[in-house]
């Protein structure tokens, strides 16, 4: 009796902790990622109150959390929208895991981290936060922006490239075989085709017998379906979050949007428990010794994630302005980072991991929402100084300005 009066006041405080957090975080008009997981820096290992009796809990609520995460995000786009953006938008992909991928694992081998800890921390600095990253463009009034389905599409691709990533990290930290490794990564390959396959052709069946007017039956069925689904994947030795993101996938409609709107509040809570317990498996006092690298690590994807939200805007014939709003809105890292390195946390393979991963993701998702609100007027204004005025030029040339001069370009966002 005692240990369950225990575990309620500990486990009601966390989550008050959490809503008082959130509120907080609200109002300061940015994420409140990084205040979950100074909350669960604070009550974990070394921390000021250090938790006991909840922490199974929290464990096993984290776990859901990250299920909740990646089904939500397989609710937003439909198998069609999948499979059309691989086709046209797989070369901003391609620049996108090079350039971000890359500083990652060569930090992870200078550091002598091992090849292992290396594709883990590409990984983290590879893949943008969607979360962070929607609330932004909402904030901003961006969504009806041109360059915004430029965002969303290498978002969807790095999403989609979950599905292959996730089981490979999985059988490396697992140490299993190349042959075994080979075999999951060919069932991820083969459940992630059948079921766009399925999706694609049988999609609107496949709804239909989900769907239901009564919102309680729908909650209960899509969610029973998708942690069964996740339990068979990870059973399989595939990521469980890969089999939540492809019952999203599946799910399309009316039935994908009743879901979502059913299941965000679920999604917000367990998320943010999953972030408070990363916290509390990170020792405060393990941070200071990677801080330097982690800011380090951070200027430089935030600057090559620019280069790629740029370029990518660029080959999509976006003005200038609309590249530079791209490229700085991509910046922000968050949950995906963390579920990342909280594979390779709890694997055990490198000490040092978890904090640089902790302290990387605290900078970025302060940083983000900056630069995507900054970016773009500071290097207009840069550029624009580099420029001499087109009077002075067309002076230097002996034409005069008001014959020769085109047209200026419209001023406000693009649209």
């Amino acid at each position: 009796m005692h240990s369950s009066a225990v575990f309620l006041i500990e486990f009601g405080a966390i989550i008050l902790g959490l809503g008082l957090l959130g509120r907080l975080a609200g109002r300061l008009r940015f994420s409140p990622i990084p205040l979950y997981l100074l909350a669960g820096l604070a009550f974990g290992e070394g921390g000021l109150l250090p938790l006991g009796a909840s922490e199974e809990f929290v464990a096993i609520g984290a776990e859901i959390g990250v299920i909740l995460l990646l089904l939500m995000l397989g609710l937003e786009y439909t198998a069609s929208d999948l499979v059309s953006n691989l086709k046209t938008q797989y070369p901003a992909g391609l620049v996108d895991m090079t350039l971000n991928a890359l500083p990652g694992a060569a930090l992870a081998l200078l550091m002598g981290w091992g090849p292992v800890a290396a594709v883990v921390l590409a990984g983290v600095t590879w893949i943008s936060s969607s979360g962070v990253i929607a609330k932004v463009l909402g904030d901003l009034g961006r969504l009806g922006n041109r360059e915004t389905p430029v965002i969303l599409s290498i978002l969807v691709l790095e999403d989609l490239s979950m599905a292959v990533y996730l089981p490979i990290i999985t059988a490396l930290l697992a140490g299993v075989s190349l042959a075994t490794g080979s075999v999951t990564l060919a069932i991820a390959l083969g459940a992630a085709g059948l079921v766009l396959f399925l999706a694609v052709r049988y999609g609107r069946v496949i709804s239909r017998f989900v769907s239901s007017d009564d919102p309680e039956k729908l909650l209960l069925v899509v969610l029973g379906l998708t942690l069964l689904v996740a339990g068979i994947a990870q059973q399989l030795q595939v990521s469980a979050a890969v089999g939540a993101f492809l019952v999203g996938i599946a799910l399309s409609g009316e039935v994908a949007e009743g879901a979502h709107n059913l299941l965000a509040p679920l999604r917000d809570l367990f998320a943010a428990v999953f972030f408070v317990f990363f916290g509390l498996h990170t020792d405060p006092q393990s941070i200071p010794p990677v801080i330097l690298p982690a800011l380090g690590l951070a200027v430089v994807t935030a600057l090559t994630k620019i280069a790629t939200g740029y370029w990518a805007a660029r080959r999509a014939g976006i003005s200038a302005k609309g590249r530079w709003r791209a490229g700085g809105t991509l910046v922000a890292r968050g949950e995906f980072s963390i579920v990342i390195a909280g594979l390779a946390v709890t694997a055990g393979i490198e000490p040092q991991l978890g904090p640089l991963a902790t302290a990387y993701v605290l900078v970025l998702v302060i940083l983000g929402p900056l630069t995507a609100r900054y970016t773009e007027p500071i290097a207009m204004r840069l550029a624009g100084r580099r420029t001499p005025p087109p009077d002075t030029v067309l002076a230097q040339r002996g034409t005069p300005a008001a014959e020769t001069l085109e047209p200026l370009e419209d001023s406000g966002r693009d649209r």
